[in-house]
């Protein structure tokens, strides 16, 4: 998902950390696929996508999940259900279904929310592996209450919070309130314009989140800089869209695929290099 909000100053967010039926057969299967990839690596790429033949790309590429939008050049909306199920019928690796009804904010009316409703059924309905989405207040902070009927509505597929979270103004807060909504990860850059700006940010989030929810650092990730953004942030799985290398709009599905390739394989021997250095530590 693109940058879509404001800043929130590093140096607060830092003191603040200092104070310290058959069908649901099917859908548990599908979500078995996004634990055992998990477990299978210790870092896994997410890539997103607004194409069924960019899905393609991607998995060629060697991603390891798909975030499946419409019109990336706003952020993602919603994809419609032809894609999705054109998109479920291309590739085998698990996708995420966007649930954004319009561009802009993240403040939604009630006809919107039935809209994300209606949407997360068609998601479950078309295959999907899970949904990403966010709801925030007036006053940008997390809208507990109906992120977590969405949430319920999903299961059992997980929710990623996506981007809106930069929009919110205390970061600490807001990963508990996402917590509570029972949401699975949250995407974010950390408030800041790409994943690496943000990484301290992302770094002190991944600490506090444990366990209980994964930091999914994304915006400007690429072959280039992911090693930098793995060492920096600490976390095990990492988003991009590749919009820096190539405009949403490309055409060239062959070069989209081997940068997808590119950056799983940068992903991938920074992991190697992490098993290295723990096979090093453990013979002393």
């Amino acid at each position: 998902m693109s940058q879509i909000g404001p800043h929130v100053r590093e140096e607060g967010f830092l003191a603040s950390l200092e104070m310290t039926d058959s069908r649901n057969a099917t859908l548990d299967a599908q979500c078995r696929v996004c634990v055992e990839a998990r477990v299978a690596k210790r870092f896994l790429l997410e890539i997103s996508v607004q194409t069924v033949e960019a899905a393609q790309a991607a998995e060629r590429g060697g991603t390891d999940r798909i975030e499946l939008c419409a019109d990336l050049s706003v952020g993602g909306l919603t994809p419609p259900r032809g894609l999705l199920r054109a998109a479920r019928a291309a590739v085998r690796m698990p996708i995420f279904s966007m649930i954004r009804p319009r561009a802009g904010d993240f403040v939604y009316s009630a006809p919107e929310f039935e809209e994300m409703k209606r949407a997360i059924d068609v998601a479950k309905e078309s295959g999907m592996n899970g949904v990403v989405l966010g709801i925030l207040r007036e006053d940008r902070s997390v809208d507990v209450d109906r992120t977590r009927e969405l949430v319920e509505r999903a299961r059992p597929l997980p929710v990623t919070f996506h981007r809106a979270f930069d929009e919110c103004t205390d970061f600490q807060q807001s990963l508990e309130d996402v917590i509570r909504t029972g949401a699975a990860r949250i995407l974010t850059s950390g408030g800041a314009k790409s994943a690496l700006e943000g990484a301290s940010i992302l770094r002190n989030l991944v600490q506090l989140a444990g366990e209980r929810i994964v930091i999914l650092p994304g915006a400007g990730n690429s072959a280039e800089n992911i090693a930098e953004v793995v060492r920096r942030t600490a976390a095990r799985e990492f988003h991009s869209g590749l919009s820096g290398v190539l405009p949403y709009s490309s055409r060239d599905f062959a070069r989209f695929e081997a940068e997808v390739g590119k950056l799983a394989r940068a992903l991938a021997e920074e992991e190697k290099k992490l098993e290295n250095r723990k096979e090093k530590m453990g013979k002393f």
